[in-house]
């Protein structure tokens, strides 16, 4: 495969792509009319914040699987025509995380200690420590305004220092709060009331744009601590200026501004207000990881795998992903099962979680159930960007819910998959750390590790068949590695899974299908 990096990354980066076994072509600053000429004949493509990925893009890159941001933003890139064309969007947010968390508590610290002002004050060779009394972090209840990455980053972090964390986010799950030790509040102005100090670390967007303002600061306490190292304009500068000079805010650590590189700030000319020129992201260490980390998800995402910095995907952390992987594998085999087993349209799929997944963030399972679901059956491009959407497409409705206390297994996913006239169910766990098993279909029940290639038949509950079957196939030169028989009570009917060393042809399966005593039997693929 081939990868197209357009804008300038970290020569470990392209050394990265290259180790992958990917033809890489390094071309900056192509002109429009080229670009749109070449990309025809690649799978991927590298940029940064220059080149424009849109519509117009999209209808030349017919083979493209991957655009990779490297940098946090993708403002340069139009995710709609991305997601319904099944092409990842990646970016490396992650790549300067800490470096912004860090640089977010450096300001904190600073602001309410005083540091900026002490030091211009030692530096003018004034010893005179009048009017910088500061404050402590322990016992302080510190507000996030939302709990994505680097928001989690900040409340792990301000936790080892004796802070009570809550955080305001609408679109975070339950499990993300609990995972973190934060306390969720429901409403913005819930946070504000309650926090000594708030700290913002959201995408600007035109719901977040300017959502702490004077009304905000009309409820807050008085003495509030106020940081912004996410975007400029988050914050009304105006109105946070206003409540400074009026004594209800105490003093900002402030990284952006909302006319950045300008500097009219009304923040500028306050004393107590200490200003850095967006260096959130500014350190060694993090532009080395921006080349770095989107060689990584370009590579991961042209192997198909679940990449955690997919903008049109679920958000998750590498440790997430990683508690994850078994789960991810096994929605996608449970998935795989239905349209290999059954022939009916589906109508509805509820995705239930029992045990120790029930507490996990499994929004990327359920994905991955679909892209199993669906893959078996279109010719089109089927992955986690954009199974959810051919669901929707395709009049599918999705449930998850989610069971937890003691059951029969430690971990469950069972998949209830109804069409017009009955429900097809299966279920899967995951032993250990990655070993999953297929241990119920349609209420017959096994203990099965899933093969590339099984035969899966039903018949009657009688002597002879498991050799029948066993023999047709040995006639036909197909090795069978192992074999579990299932009976379900009151019935005469059984079901068998068998693992193969090789694909079943038609003219076999055809004869199996004509003995005597069986009801059905499938070649499954997985």
């Amino acid at each position: 495969m081939k990868v197209l990096v357009a804008e300038k990354i970290a020569q470990e980066g392209i050394d990265i792509l290259k180790n992958a076994n990917l033809i890489v072509d390094v071309q900056l600053n192509l002109p429009r009319e080229k670009l749109l000429e070449i990309i025809k004949d690649y799978d991927a493509i590298i940029v940064r914040s220059v080149t424009k990925i849109n519509e117009e893009f999209y209808e030349k890159a017919q083979k493209l699987k991957v655009v990779g941001r490297a940098g946090t933003g993708v403002d340069n890139i139009e995710m709609e025509g991305a997601t319904k064309r099944g092409i990842i969007v990646v970016n490396t947010p992650e790549a300067n995380n800490v470096s912004a968390a860090e640089h977010t508590i450096g300001l904190l610290l600073s602001s309410i200690r005083y540091i900026t002002q002490g030091n211009k004050r030692i530096k003018g060779g004034n010893w005179d420590r009048s009017g910088l009394k500061g404050i402590e972090l322990q016992g302080k209840t510190l507000g996030i305004v939302g709990l994505g990455r680097i928001g989690s980053l900040v409340a792990t972090r301000l936790q080892a220092f004796g802070m009570k964390v809550i955080a305001y986010d609408p679109y975070i799950t339950d499990a993300r709060f609990k995972k973190f030790g934060v306390e969720k509040k429901e409403t913005l102005e819930d946070l504000v009331r309650e926090s000594d100090i708030i700290t913002v670390h959201t995408p600007k967007t035109e719901e977040t744009f300017g959502m702490i303002g004077e009304e905000q600061f009309k409820i807050a306490k008085k003495g509030l601590r106020v940081v912004n190292c996410a975007r400029g304009g988050i914050i009304n500068e105006e109105a946070l200026a206003k409540a400074i000079k009026e004594g209800i805010v105490a003093s900002a650590g402030i990284d952006v501004l909302v006319d950045e590189p300008k500097c009219n700030s009304p923040l500028i000319e306050l004393e107590n207000v200490v200003n850095t020129p967006h260096l959130g992201a500014d350190t060694e260490e993090a532009q080395y990881n921006v080349g770095t980390m989107v060689a990584h998800e370009v590579v991961s995402a042209l192997k198909g795998e679940m990449v955690p910095n997919a903008v049109n995907l679920p958000t998750l952390q590498i440790t997430e992903l990683n508690d994850l992987k078994a789960y991810l594998k096994l929605g996608e085999t449970l998935g795989k099962l239905y349209h290999q087993l059954e022939k009916d349209p589906v109508e509805r799929i509820e995705i239930q979680y029992r045990g120790e997944i029930a507490d996990k963030e499994t929004t990327a399972v359920t994905l991955s159930v679909l892209k199993g679901l669906f893959e078996t059956i279109l010719k089109e491009r089927v992955n986690y960007v954009n199974a959810s959407l051919i669901a929707k497409n395709r009049g599918v409705e999705v449930t998850e819910s989610k069971i937890t206390g003691e059951g029969k297994y430690m971990n469950l996913i069972k998949l209830l998959i109804s069409s017009k006239d009955k429900t097809y169910t299966c279920s899967g766990t995951v032993f250990g750390k990655d070993e999953i098993r297929i241990v119920e279909v349609n209420g017959y029940e096994f203990d099965v590790m899933p093969s590339p290639y099984m035969l899966v038949a039903i018949n009657l509950d009688k002597p002879g068949m498991i050799g029948q079957i066993g023999t047709l196939l040995g006639v036909n030169k197909i090795n069978i590695a192992t074999m579990q028989v299932s009976r379900k009570k009151n019935t005469e009917w059984a079901m068998m899974f068998l693992a193969v060393d090789s694909e079943v042809c038609k003219e076999s399966l055809e004869l199996i299908n004509n003995m005597e005593g069986i009801l059905s039997a499938q070649f499954v693929k997985l």
